[in-house]
């Protein structure tokens, strides 16, 4: 670890006591504080142990899931390994969602107890570290392994904060890739390659059967453990975007400068209407039969659907994506859409989605201010 990564400056668990403890201070809380426990307990933290609240991405190719496994390389295997090397003693990570082998973060999120322990002087309990030391210190042992799992965000938060149980909503989007050409390099493992067609007006048709309310035992996986199968959907949408990694062409210069240009010569921006600036159509791709010039590459149609809940069920985005495309093909109706969902069997959907599309997007909280 590098230096600056360290507290030069070993400070106590308690401001009362002058002399540095040899073993684990105890903290007294006067009963009579002015001071919200809540926010008391995030500062001083009893027994010198600091609940952090830690934000993830990852590419989930090579993990088997997030949960830890006997043998096998996962999200949360790999994160207790690094903090482990940056406090010198093991730790438990505990995840807000769990994802499946092959499925990717955007933003995770997870909780861990770290004890600050000096170095120096063995059973000595120091000051917690700040969230941005230890973020900066995990991220440093983390790119020394392949550098699919990163620390995006560090928060201190109390010890009865569960990253899972607090979660108040999760977000996750699902890539779509429509259009007869191959897969791009850059897009291998990242995105559902769909060779037809699709019809984004019967997708976005279908959602609005789906969204709500609903018994969604025919989206719900063998092996699921959740006691009901009820779920309220808040979203469920499909958009089509930009396909990414998107770098812009010859046009899209050119149209940015002269609007950059038009803009350096407006004598008041706030008074004039600025046209926007440009982004490529997504609403005509080139056919596969049309020649773009040689050595480029024919542009895919990129739908994502997105889909927001407090929580889901085993597998359910995926299997809700399965019958969108199968909506978007035209081999299912909205009728067959809605037989599906009252027939309450998980044997009644399509086809689930494919692992490799499904990103989870953002798990939201309602943090304690600090």
């Amino acid at each position: 670890m590098t230096e600056n990564l360290k507290h030069t400056v070993d400070l106590e668990c308690s401001d009362n006591n002058i002399n540095r403890p040899s073993k684990i201070s105890i903290i007294e809380y006067p009963i009579d504080s002015d001071i919200d426990e809540e926010e008391e307990m995030i500062k001083n933290p009893r027994n010198g142990i600091q609940r952090y609240l830690v934000a993830i991405e990852y590419i989930g190719t090579r993990f088997s899931g997030s949960q830890k496994q006997l043998n096998v390389r996962t999200v949360v295997g790999v994160l207790e390994e690094a903090f482990s090397k940056f406090v010198g003693q093991p730790v438990s990570v505990s995840c807000s969602s769990r994802t499946v082998a092959g499925v990717h973060a955007l933003s995770n999120v997870c909780h861990v107890d770290i004890q600050r322990i000096s170095k120096r002087r063995p059973g000595e309990v120091l000051t917690p570290h700040e969230p941005a030391v230890v973020g900066r210190a995990v991220n440093h042992f983390l790119q020394k392994q392949d550098s699919d799992l990163m620390v995006i965000d560090v928060r201190c938060v109390p010890s009865d904060f569960h990253a899972r149980f607090k979660a108040q909503e999760r977000i996750y989007f699902y890539r779509l890739l429509s259009g007869p050409e191959p897969l791009s390099t850059f897009e291998k493992d990242r995105a559902w390659h769909v060779p037809e067609e699709l019809s984004l007006p019967a997708m976005q048709e279908a959602c609005r059967v789906l969204v709500g309310f609903h018994d969604f035992s025919s989206f719900r996986a063998a092996g699921c453990q959740a006691k009901s199968p009820i779920r309220t959907l808040d979203e469920l949408s499909v958009n089509e975007v930009i396909e990414s990694p998107y770098f812009p062409s010859l046009m899209d210069r050119e149209q940015h400068n002269k609007v950059s240009g038009d803009l350096r010569s407006c004598p008041n921006n706030s008074e004039t209407d600025i046209p926007p600036t440009s982004n490529p159509s997504i609403d005509k791709v080139m056919a596969s039969s049309q020649d773009v010039g040689f050595g480029k590459r024919r542009r895919h149609r990129c739908l994502v659907v997105t889909a927001r809940a407090r929580a889901f069920l085993y597998h359910q985005v995926r299997l809700l994506v399965g019958v969108l495309k199968a909506v978007g093909t035209g081999n299912l109706t909205i009728p067959d859409v809605e037989r599906i969902l009252n027939a309450r069997t998980v044997t009644a959907a399509s086809p689930m989605a494919p692992a490799c599309g499904l990103y989870l997007g953002e798990v939201k909280y309602d943090l304690p201010t600090t």
